[in-house]
């Protein structure tokens, strides 16, 4: 093969080598950054049961009541007690409500753990509006501290405009606590007990 024939036939490769390099370059951004964009898209629209966040309170309250319940959880060999201070309460559409959990590390070493949350049923998501809370934001406990955190939110009274929304009798906010392997910052940095930082 002479040089003339040869010299496309290279140059045609390297751009087949550079697309196919392009090409897993972006495949692997996309990979990372899927699981934030969820999140967000989430978090934006309460699609699959996440909550809507509140950028400023309700615009007024109905006399229209929902149960809100309150659920605790915790993930697979994380010594804390994890527990809302009550099951369930009423509330107007458009009241802003402030709940607390209470958690307790049980274990003899600090721990660090992160809440993950969801609503059900899944359409209640778009329409629960949590103005502050716990939830994404590492949380490290002492030996056997204690620690009040709370949520605030409201149920928005445009739920029931909406045909669905507008059956909903009862809804159930859950939290997850998992435990993160390493604190990404020292013990000392911690948000300071009693204290949670709002994720907003």
């Amino acid at each position: 093969m002479n040089d003339q024939l040869a010299s496309p036939i290279r140059r045609r490769d390297a751009v087949v080598a550079m697309s196919c390099g392009l090409c897993v370059a972006f495949m692997v951004g996309a990979a990372y950054a899927a699981v934030p964009l969820y999140d967000w898209f989430c978090r934006t629209t309460g699609f699959n049961g996440r909550t809507k966040v509140a950028i400023a309170g309700p615009a007024g309250m109905i006399d229209r009541t929902v149960i809100v319940r309150f659920d605790a959880n915790t993930g697979r060999g994380l010594p804390w007690r994890f527990e809302p201070e009550q099951n369930q309460i009423e509330v107007k559409l458009g009241q802003v409500v402030t709940v607390n959990y209470l958690v307790i590390n049980e274990a003899a070493r600090p721990i660090t753990a992160t809440a993950a949350y969801n609503v059900a049923p899944l359409n209640a998501g778009s329409y629960f509006q949590k103005i502050n809370c716990f939830c994404f934001t590492e949380q490290t406990l002492k030996a056997g501290e204690k620690r009040e955190m709370p949520v605030v939110f409201y149920v928005d009274p445009a739920m029931v405009k909406d045909p669905d929304g507008n059956e909903l009798n009862t809804i159930t906010l859950s939290y997850t606590f998992y435990q993160q392997r390493e604190p990404s910052r020292p013990l000392a940095e911690a948000t300071p007990t009693g204290q949670t930082k709002s994720i907003y």
